[in-house]
């Protein structure tokens, strides 16, 4: 199966930003991620996306999910759960593309999270 991979354009828009302030994510009484600056995608009509550095990601907490999926302008996304303090998990409450298209490079080795799907997501 082929999979459609498109370009971003007037008609799909695709900016990355980085943003100089700090983006914290919390779960239990854990700080997963803190990270001084973040980048902020934006997509066509979609909510922005926070995507955090990894190396700012105590990755200990985080478990590697069979999900994946495709977006056609980014590529493949892989996703991971965390591990909450008492060993439950949250299901894939992450996701990174480890080998994004070109034009969305910049997010290569960067982590995004659902904000649903943790006790407190902070972008400053």
């Amino acid at each position: 199966m082929s999979r459609k991979r498109l370009e971003p354009g007037p008609a799909h828009p695709i900016t990355i930003d980085r943003v100089s302030a700090r983006a914290c994510v919390d779960v239990d009484v854990a700080r997963l991620i803190d990270a001084p600056s973040y980048l902020q995608l934006r997509e066509a009509n979609y909510p922005p996306v926070a995507y955090m550095a990894r190396a700012h990601c105590d990755m200990d907490h985080l478990v590697r999910s069979e999900r994946t999926s495709w977006c056609p302008y980014k590529g493949e996304a892989s996703y991971f759960h965390i591990k909450r303090a008492g060993g439950d998990l949250i299901e894939d409450a992450i996701w990174t593309y480890e080998d994004p298209f070109p034009a969305v490079a910049a997010i290569k080795g960067h982590l995004a999270v659902y904000p649903e799907r943790v006790d407190d997501l902070q972008l400053g």
